[in-house]
């Protein structure tokens, strides 16, 4: 094996992209969050701050595939009461359902760097069908010689189509917590040794 980042990447389609393997999120580049209307005036932005992913890159790209567990007790909007309440069984019922769980199951589109991949969302035991937007955002070689890739990605849902309905209607009309959910994902992934 020759030495240097040429050994850890290659050319496809205009990009310089990482070597066939097997990446895992990196625990210290991550962010998980999410976005949610409130009141029908503001958003609330928040976290899950534990969450891993496998990322298989795979000789053909467009046959890589990806695998998540969110941990719901993780969640964190910044604010101890609300967090609390997202965690029973008015939302995420964390302690029945601990996880959140996320499978790839094909690339439906590219265009340069941004890829959209298909997958099966699973939130309180519910599985739908959710596209997510990624951009590669590169590859490279760590200061301590781990060589890595950086993305973002992000898709919207409707939460009551996984059983989160709960809500209160407000008397200037409206409610309290938006139906829909912007996923917003930043991470770099690592190459695991074969």
């Amino acid at each position: 094996m020759t030495s240097g980042i040429e050994s850890v990447t290659r050319e496809w389609d205009g990009l310089t992209i990482p070597a066939a393997g097997t990446y895992l999120l990196d625990q210290a580049h991550k962010r998980v969050g999410f976005v949610v209307r409130h009141m029908m005036v503001s958003k609330v932005r928040g976290e899950f701050a534990e969450a891993t992913a496998t990322i298989t890159v795979a000789e053909d790209p467009l046959q890589s595939s990806v695998t998540a567990t969110i941990q719901a007790a993780s969640i964190s909007t910044g604010q101890t009461d609300r967090d609390n309440h997202l965690r029973s069984g008015d939302f995420l019922e964390a302690e029945k359902y601990p996880t959140l769980e996320y499978r790839s199951t094909g690339v439906k589109s590219h265009d340069g760097n941004e890829f959209v991949l298909t997958g099966e969302l699973t939130i309180k035991g519910v599985t739908r069908e959710v596209e997510l937007e990624v951009e590669f955002e590169g590859v490279g070689r760590s200061p301590y010689g781990q060589d890595i890739f950086g993305f973002s990605a992000s898709t919207e849902i409707d939460r009551e189509d996984f059983g989160l309905t709960w809500n209160v209607a407000l008397e200037t009309g409206g409610v309290v917590v938006g139906k829909k959910i912007k996923i917003e994902i930043e991470g770099e992934a690592i190459r695991q040794e074969a």
